[in-house]
């Protein structure tokens, strides 16, 4: 059996590398000649990620387009074309039979160079509103996997095919957990009703000093808190650690917290909000206003709009607005069992072996 080999290139931020590394995984374990190997860019996260996994890899000096400070996209056009030569080298040993772009300033080089070798091109694009490298290297896709469906909207007609398989992600056990035998983990009684809070892998300052006064002023009867601060943030808070209320720097395996949590308190990010719809998890988001075209509040507003969460902006997070919203929302079982089925119906737990099929078919293809 001859390889075949794969270039997946993604990255800058978990959210565009950790779905490349999903694909790539289930693509092998459905296609075991399938040799996958890595592109990115060396100021991302996968100069971290990488080197632990099994795939190997090779980093550019990538950046993204400079706007507000201009004078620096020499750093870019530099990174193009070093990286342009590096990629030329590459093909020369490991020549590729397909190009998977899974978003971010780190997959547009080796997308663009792909489509001027003649080598076909798909891309994972993971938010309701594609940025710009998801948008431009639509155009030169021969299909584009979507995380939401709504994005469709924002792409170019005409072009490739756009299949809506939702976002790669760690599915859910085929068994879940019991809530009780949940619970006890984190030492919550039995019929507790918890609510996870986490601002991402790196936590969410707004967020966790919202949540902080909240615990300081007193909770609703019966809540107990799983709450995830980030590294970053964790001495700040641990101190309001107690039996109902786990202040803990990072969760890991998160599943364990899923499988616990009746509501979850969050960012707006495409990989938890993904996660959390395949649990069957209502939330409450709290978008990032910061993030790039402001994508997290897309994201939220169409889980809004699909019944799954309630969108919060920033702006108005406080104690008064968390014991609006989440008090209830705790307050109303009937609503929040609506939002549970609405979440579980949006979840795409084997979105993974969904891309991994298609691409196969493509690589199958003469």
């Amino acid at each position: 059996m001859s390889t075949v080999n794969v270039l997946f290139t993604g990255g800058g931020t978990g959210g565009h590398l950790y779905p490349a590394l999903a694909i790539a995984r289930a693509l092998v374990r459905a296609r075991p000649e399938v040799a996958p190997y890595f592109v990115g860019a060396q100021r991302g996260i996968e100069r971290e990620i990488l080197p632990t996994t099994e795939f190997p890899f090779l980093l550019l000096d990538l950046h993204p387009l400079y706007r507000p400070r201009v004078w620096e996209n020499w750093k870019t056009l530099r990174g193009a074309i070093s990286g342009w030569g590096a990629l030329n080298r590459l093909a020369r040993t490991t020549p590729p039979a397909l190009v998977v772009g899974t978003g971010g300033y780190a997959s547009g080089l080796t997308t663009f160079w792909a489509s001027r070798r003649g080598v076909p091109v798909v891309q994972h694009i993971g938010d309701a509103t594609p940025g710009i490298t998801a948008r431009w290297t639509a155009r030169f896709s021969r299909e584009a996997y979507l995380g939401y469906p709504e994005a469709e909207r924002h792409l170019p007609r005409g072009r490739g095919v756009y299949r809506d398989t939702g976002n790669p992600i760690e599915p859910p056990p085929d068994i879940r957990p019991a809530p009780a035998a949940a619970r006890a983990r984190w030492g919550f009684p039995a019929h507790a009703t918890v609510l996870l809070v986490f601002g991402g892998s790196q936590g969410a300052r707004a967020l966790n000093r919202a949540v902080a006064a909240w615990v300081e002023q007193g909770l609703p009867k019966g809540l107990c808190v799983l709450w995830s601060t980030g590294r970053a943030h964790h001495d700040g808070f641990k101190h309001l650690d107690r039996p109902d209320v786990r202040v803990l720097p990072y969760i890991a395996p998160i599943a364990e917290a899923y499988a616990t949590a009746d509501l979850a308190l969050v960012r707006g990010g495409m990989m938890g909000s993904s996660e959390l719809c395949a649990w069957g998890v209502p939330t409450v988001i709290v978008p990032l206003p910061s993030a790039a075209q402001d994508h997290q509040t897309a994201n939220a507003r169409v889980l809004e709009a699909a019944g799954a969460a309630v969108h919060l902006p920033e702006r108005d997070l406080s104690v008064e607005s968390l014991t609006r919203v989440v008090g209830g929302l705790l307050a109303d079982r009937s609503r929040l069992a609506a939002m549970a089925a609405a979440a579980a119906a949006r979840g795409r737990p084997h979105a993974a072996a969904e891309i991994a099929a298609h691409i196969g078919r493509l690589l199958a293809a003469p």
